[in-house]
């Protein structure tokens, strides 16, 4: 039995690609999966706080020289890291803006990745301290950046989940595309189809 974390990231609701293909991934693992457990967070609608001078401050100082505000700030953090270490594995769905992630999943990441709790720091460098954890990243893009495409440069989203997971040690990655989605009717309906068999042979292994 695992324990899955499903995040959607995009502020649409029954408009968003990326929530959509999320639901039906997570419906068909629950068919195929009964026993496994879910929990689910909506940062598009429900948005995680950035990181303040608060938080900063808290995150370098010891618990007893916390102020009510350091507190708070901090207590959001501990909250959305042990909600995240708790999971096998991560199902997220995240729309590309501007060729990378949205802001609201950045003040996500920016909350998790938090030196002691999910990487650590010695005299060889950085060091990820989440281990044995399986990601799925669903992923819509309104171009096509694909390996090889013309337009591959522009994809700084792929990159960078790719490279913050890993420093924080989440190295089994797989990368699902609804690419296309404002390159015509006939691109974005392929391009969606191909992401809804993909989805649901992950979902059956």
């Amino acid at each position: 039995m695992a324990h899955i974390l499903h995040i959607d990231a995009s502020p649409r609701g029954d408009r968003s690609v990326s929530r959509s293909l999320a639901n039906q991934f997570i419906t068909e693992w629950k068919a195929a999966h009964p026993d496994d457990t879910i929990t689910y967070r909506d940062l598009g609608h429900h948005p995680v706080p950035f990181v303040s001078e608060a938080w900063i401050a808290a995150a370098f100082s010891s618990p007893d020289q916390y102020s009510p505000e350091m507190a708070e700030a901090i207590r959001i953090s501990d909250e959305l890291i042990d909600e995240f270490l708790a999971a096998d594995q991560y199902v997220f769905s995240i729309p590309m803006y501007n060729f990378g992630i949205s802001a609201n999943f950045k003040a996500y990441i920016d909350q998790i990745v938090r030196a002691g709790r999910t990487f650590a720091v010695d005299e060889t460098g950085y060091k990820g301290l989440v281990h044995n954890k399986k990601a799925v990243l669903i992923l819509s893009q309104g171009g096509l950046y694909a390996e090889g495409s013309p337009a591959q440069s522009y994809d700084l989203q792929t990159p960078y989940l790719r490279l913050i997971l890993g420093f924080m040690g989440v190295t089994d990655v797989e990368f699902i595309y609804a690419d296309s989605l404002n390159m015509g009717d006939e691109a974005r309906s392929q391009s969606i189809a191909k992401a809804e068999s993909t989805l649901k042979e992950v979902a059956l292994r």
